[in-house]
């Protein structure tokens, strides 16, 4: 099986950190901007564990200083995305990295990324939406910032809004206020919880903030009540395992409860997180699922099924999307 070019559906990456480092590098010399430190030798990002790939995350964020650069950035994220048969994506984009939070100022940045999303859906066949992301560790009153830039510019591109970042920084209750924003103003709910914070995070995450997904949620595998909540309540768990396995939040592949979360019913979806950083692919992330687990061509195709269904987007981008996972006729 070829797994490159299998047409797939990601729901869970970062636009900032799904940046090739050689961009990041290039974009820091233009601005004869120092961040050398943050590349190991060979290009690549160089972070020793969770709490440090966050600060070298910011600092790959550095050089991204105007709309412009998210505009270069979307085309270069997308191109690579496509390559590996990601027909939609969906992408978390923060108004603390565009402007600041201000919110006029974030519109420009989303228009050049809207942009360079309207070139490659002609010509790469990529669709993208975009989710605004309070960044958690900056606390309550921040995310209140990018919900009300999410809130005063959901449309056909922004489509979603959620929350990402350190995900011990308080308890999901004290960002209540900001997904009630974003829910009102007709925007679906998704956040980080069960990486690191365990079963009570999630379940808490699920209570207060009401969202219909869950990034990564891998936590809620040693409650074996919260699993079968989460199945009822058809909660779709946006999977990153490759991610999960560098940053050790499991012990490696064979460990990745993933495949005993679908198995008891979990709506679960594959996605790459911050390729870049973690040495994924979706068709990396596809290779290892059929090693580890034996998944094959069905499986996937639930996969991918699945992520359609829960994906943020209006039913004629549905409708689009679910032709190019039709499998051809050779």
């Amino acid at each position: 099986m070829n797994f490159k070019d299998i047409p797939k559906v990601e729901l869970h990456t970062h636009l900032e950190g799904s940046a090739p480092p050689a961009f990041i590098a290039g974009l820091a010399r233009e601005k004869n901007i120092d961040i050398s430190g943050i590349f190991n030798a060979d290009g690549s990002y160089a972070f020793r564990d969770f709490d440090h790939f966050l600060k070298v995350y910011e600092a790959a964020c550095e050089p991204l200083q105007s709309p412009e650069d998210f505009r270069r950035l979307t085309m270069a994220v997308l191109e690579e995305t496509a390559a590996h048969g990601v027909v939609y994506m969906e992408t978390f984009v923060s108004p603390d990295f565009c402007g600041g939070g201000d919110v006029s100022a974030w519109r420009d940045y989303l228009a050049a990324m809207k942009d360079a999303a309207d070139e490659a859906e002609r010509t790469m066949g990529i669709t993208l939406r975009g989710i605004v992301t309070g960044i958690r560790h900056f606390g309550p009153d921040q995310c209140k910032v990018a919900a009300r830039c999410a809130a005063e510019t959901k449309g056909d591109f922004i489509t979603g809004f959620g929350m990402a970042g350190g995900e011990m920084a308080g308890r999901p209750r004290d960002y209540a206020y900001s997904f009630d924003m974003a829910r009102e103003a007709g925007l679906q709910l998704t956040a980080h919880a069960g990486e690191w914070g365990g079963p009570s995070m999630v379940a808490e995450t699920i209570r207060d903030l009401k969202v219909e997904r869950i990034g990564h949620g891998i936590g809620a595998i040693d409650d074996a009540n919260l699993v079968e909540e989460i199945a009822d309540k058809g909660v779709v768990l946006e999977v990153c395992p490759g991610s999960n396995v560098v940053l050790k939040a499991v012990t490696g592949w064979g460990a990745h409860p993933i495949a005993k979360l679908r198995d008891a019913g979990v709506p679960v979806t594959v996605s790459t997180d911050d390729p870049p950083f973690f040495h994924t692919t979706m068709t990396a992330e596809y290779e290892m699922l059929a090693k580890t687990f034996g998944w094959g061509e069905d499986d996937f195709r639930a996969l991918n099924e699945t992520a359609l269904n829960a994906a943020f987007c209006d039913e004629e981008t549905r409708a689009r999307v679910a032709k190019r996972l039709e499998p051809k006729n050779d």
